[in-house]
């Protein structure tokens, strides 16, 4: 699949020293959704002004469609839709006339059916002749989106799009998300709750410090980095891990009422076998036991540490 977005070599470094990004290269495909990952002040919102032409460039390359951000600023701007952390909007415009005055900002044609198509996906047709101050969070939250969608951009960045927001707008959005992308609208989403990151994306990059440590389909990525995990329950305490277990990789809790077995859940059923065998022969007996699978936020806590 052929990439649209391409980052090489972007750093910036802000007026007091801080280095927000360092060498980055980065590539997103046409159509995917891809989902930026960091935790606060590691780049990710530096990074989508970058490449939205917010934030000034200081060194590297950022193209869209093959168009230099730089030199060809308003076709790539014309190709991108926003929604930012923070809502801006006005206050005594009216939904309709806000979502309709940003899609005239971009040069495009008015288009009545398309922007109430856009305002029922969002559950605001109701709203259209409200004023925005007359808006609950949600509400606005759902104008945002809406303008970001008015000229109809082959791009949308979605920066954490549903904090603090309500369930049935994240509903609403997540659904709008998939039929965009099954129209062949490149979404870049980044969140702080991993499990929609876990739900919806292709792939996922995750940023740290200002460089790039990972970028990886995400099938391929819990299947790479996850781990699962066995929980023995035993039917009397322990007070260590007896001999002859040392080849299994075990942990006994603080009360050695429980044996944790990790192991790779690619690794041969054999495995396991072996070590119930061997928990017999040494005379330990279960009461219960569970699987568990490592998570997206088990994957990223563990790649963010690793790269501290």
């Amino acid at each position: 699949m052929n990439a649209i977005i391409s980052v090489a070599g972007v750093s910036k470094v802000y007026a007091t020293g801080f280095r927000a990004l360092d060498h980055i290269d980065l590539e997103i495909r046409q159509g995917e959704i891809f989902a930026l990952l960091g935790p606060n002040g590691a780049g990710k919102t530096t990074l989508i002004g970058l490449i939205c032409g917010i934030v000034k460039l200081g060194e590297g390359r950022v193209t869209v469609a093959g168009l230099d951000i730089g030199t060809d600023y308003r076709a790539v701007r014309a190709m991108i839709g926003l929604v930012p952390q923070e809502l801006t909007t006005d206050a005594f415009e009216t939904v309709w006339a806000t979502v309709s005055f940003s899609r005239g900002l971009f040069g495009k044609a008015p288009d009545p059916a398309y922007i109430e198509k856009t305002l029922r996906a969002l559950s605001l047709w109701d709203k259209k002749d409200n004023k925005l101050r007359e808006l609950s969070g949600g509400m606005k939250r759902r104008v945002m989106i809406a303008k970001a969608l008015s000229h109809e951009p082959r791009v949308l960045f979605l920066d954490e799009p549903t904090a603090g927001v309500d369930v049935a707008l994240r509903k609403d959005m997540w659904a709008m998300v998939r039929q965009l992308r099954e129209s062949g609208v490149t979404i870049v989403l980044t969140t702080h709750y991993i499990e929609e990151a876990e739900d919806m994306a292709d792939r996922v990059g995750v940023i740290s410090k200002g460089k790039i440590i990972l970028v990886e389909e995400k099938a391929k990525l819990m299947k790479k980095l996850g781990k699962k995990q066995m929980t023995l329950s035993l039917q009397q305490p322990l007070a260590r891990i007896p001999p002859g277990l040392e080849a299994h990789t075990l942990a006994l809790n603080a009360e050695g009422t429980e044996l944790k077995y990790t192991y790779d859940p690619r690794a041969s059923q054999d495995a396991i076998a072996s070590l119930l065998d061997d928990l017999q022969r040494a005379g330990i007996r279960l009461k219960d036991l569970q699987t568990s699978e490592s998570s997206l936020e088990d994957i990223f806590v563990s790649l963010v540490e690793g790269a501290r």
